[in-house]
């Protein structure tokens, strides 16, 4: 395993920016990977739960570290652009734990990671954090630590006061060493635009159906937009539909926009 180029973390940087947002439709294998890149991503990034999925676990911390490496550091061995690895909550027990993660995270090439904080208290995120800081600075790479807070995704605390103890937790994060933050299951323009204009760091979003445009996130200052898991849900859908309908004879409509053969081929066989 071999960490990334300075270039490459550095250029990851650069692409964080609400004139131009970082579009990241998550891979979670080889082949998603060099897919989304044939398409003109300018970046990589995986998602957990897809990974896990792909592997047999459900999401939720039940990956282990060596399997999400493993696969990190074959996305990097396969893609020219930079990468950013969805590492859960860091993969360890404890802000030490977390920073060999992230140690190993670098070593596999990755030039970003996503770290959640889920229903754990701040605090203990802002540790880990900081360890995961710490641990980068060591390794001498300008890794791209972009913290998720979960806040509307879970649905956490009153929804009164949800705004405010999101800007929070993102202040308590960057002051960590954040260098972004991910404010997943917002779908407002209200809400992103004030999500946009007082966190001091790149703001990233989870888009979708029922979501704001590329453009109209750009302009409320959303500097990237990611895809989630929704990439492999929908391929999944894919698998099902085929399943069903040979299953109750209806047909083969579900493979009309199937990649074709060749070229699928040709990607995992070029180089890279």
């Amino acid at each position: 395993m071999t960490s990334p180029q300075p270039d490459q973390t550095q250029l990851f940087r650069s692409l964080h920016t609400a004139a131009e947002p970082l579009l990241l439709a998550n891979a979670w294998d080889v082949a998603s990977a060099r897919v989304i890149e044939a398409a003109g991503a300018r970046a990589i990034a995986t998602t957990s739960a897809g990974v896990a999925w792909s592997l047999g676990s459900p999401d939720g911390d039940t990956l282990t570290r060596e399997q999400a490496l493993a696969l990190i550091s074959r996305i990097t061995a396969a893609v020219t652009v930079p990468v950013t690895a969805d590492i859960e909550g860091g993969f360890g027990q404890n802000p030490s734990e977390v920073a060999d993660t992230v140690t190993e995270v670098i070593s596999a090439g990755a030039a970003g990671v996503n770290i959640e904080d889920g229903t754990r208290p701040p605090e203990q995120v802002a540790a880990r954090l900081a360890a995961a800081r710490a641990a980068a600075d060591r390794a001498g790479s300008g890794l791209f630590l972009n913290a998720r807070v979960d806040t509307y995704l879970f649905g956490l605390g009153a929804e009164e006061t949800r705004l405010e103890d999101t800007l929070g937790r993102a202040r308590v994060y960057v002051d960590a060493g954040a260098d972004g933050v991910f404010v997943p299951g917002v779908t407002d323009t209200t809400t992103i635009a004030a999500l946009a204009k007082n966190i001091s760091a790149p703001l990233n979003v989870l888009a979708g159906p029922g979501a704001p445009s590329v453009a109209e996130l750009s302009a409320l200052g959303v500097a990237r937009v990611s895809l989630g898991s929704s990439v492999a849900e929908a391929a999944y859908a894919v698998a099902r539909r085929a399943a069903q309908d040979l299953f109750t004879g209806g047909g083969y409509d579900a493979l009309t926009d199937a990649v074709p053969y060749p070229e699928l081929n040709a990607l995992l066989a070029g180089p890279r």
